[in-house]
């Protein structure tokens, strides 16, 4: 059968392993796979008053042997391989029961875990035996195609996200319950729904608006509901009929955003903004030669700016705003626009950051070259 063409937000009905080899090689930007855990369910599961506990007993969950899983496990894995930009990240959600296996094969096929995160359940159901602790997490592992390989992070967004405090490997969110779970007549139309929490942060982390985002597993779609309120494409794969029709009929609910622009400003990633040289502030006549600037605001830190956009100290220490940064600070590193303050027209000492957003905002201003051929 020849490659199937890769059109953007589709649900695909299948097993991931038969229809991921259709698939455009290098053709999606990021995979979250939610595969079967291997429960290992013996019999009923049942609370102290001898009623049935709802767990995970289908059949996609059964597997013969540890031997049968890690075949399964690899085989889709290295499906997920080739359609995989080289710059692109898969992330993998499972419990103890598997997540262990997936990771030594993730590495055995040569993906560079970037890190483990583990989801701490508000609500996790008990142990009804007491016969271990509570299992009250999943791990999830992200991991890069290629070492060395570029990738997307949106470290600047994960951070806004978490009050301007950088963001750690610990999550916590509740299972999905209440309205987000999908039921029919009472019943949970998929036992294991992921809740869009965790679907919204690991897709804000790593990709962009308008990339790729493949779910081999896509049960009753949270991967592409998210995906759309992102404004992100998704392709989705399940095989069970019954799921793919409540994803659709769930995704379909979503409104698709009016506009991009709020979207795109989430990420805030520094790395895609402008790079604006310390000389530029001279340059645009925003600060001048022989000008004082102050160190985090001390009075006794106080360096002369000089033609060349250095910085001397009173003792003779010369160097630029991250330079002097590093010695004044101890640190090996300093970023200067953080540390360095110049008086203001009203006497205030101010940030000199404020100084580099009025550089950005005269470039936007400034016409651009098939702008100026036109006047």
């Amino acid at each position: 059968m020849a490659d199937l063409t890769l059109n953007h937000d589709q649900i695909l009905l299948g097993d991931c392993r038969d229809v991921l080899p259709l698939l455009p090689p290098a053709s999606v930007d990021l995979i979250f796979a939610d595969p079967p855990y291997n429960l290992q369910l013996r019999g009923d599961l049942l609370r102290p008053n001898m009623t049935h506990v709802d767990a995970v007993d289908d059949d996609w969950d059964s597997f013969r042997d540890f031997a049968a899983y890690d075949a399964f496990t690899r085989a889709w894995l290295q499906a997920c391989q080739r359609v995989l930009k080289d710059n692109g990240t898969m992330w993998v959600i499972g419990s103890y029961h598997n997540i262990y296996r997936v990771g030594t094969i993730l590495q055995d096929l040569g993906f560079w875990i970037l890190n483990d995160i583990v989801w701490i359940k508000r609500n996790p159901m008990p142990n009804f035996r007491g016969v271990r602790l509570t299992n009250a997490h999943e791990t999830l592992i992200w991991c890069a195609k290629l070492p060395g390989q570029k990738y997307t992070f949106n470290y600047h967004a994960l951070r806004h996200l978490n009050d301007d405090k950088q963001m750690r490997s610990d999550w916590e969110f509740p299972l999905c319950t209440g309205n987000e779970r999908l039921r029919i007549n009472g019943n949970k139309v998929h036992s294991t729904q992921k809740p869009e929490a965790l679907l919204y942060r690991v897709l804000l982390a790593s990709s962009n608006v308008g990339d790729v985002v493949l779910d081999p597993f896509f049960g009753t779609g949270t991967t592409g509901a998210v995906a759309k309120r992102l404004a992100r494409h998704y392709i989705g794969i399940e095989r069970d009929p019954s799921y793919v029709e409540a994803a659709r009929g769930r995704i379909a609910a979503i409104e698709s955003p009016s506009s991009t622009d709020a979207l795109q400003a989430l990420p805030s990633n520094k790395r895609r903004i402008p790079r604006i040289p310390f000389g530029n502030l001279l340059e645009h006549g925003l600060l001048q030669a022989g000008q004082q600037l102050w160190f985090n605001r001390d009075p006794n830190l106080v360096a002369t700016l000089l033609a060349d956009a250095s910085l001397r100290m009173s003792d003779g220490t010369r160097g630029s705003i991250h330079k002097l940064g590093t010695i004044l600070t101890g640190q090996p590193s300093c970023n200067g626009w953080e540390h360095w303050f110049f008086q203001a027209s009203d006497g205030t000492l101010t940030s000199i950051d404020v100084l580099r957003q009025e550089v950005r905002r005269l470039r936007e201003q400034t016409p651009s070259a098939d702008d100026l051929s036109e006047l």
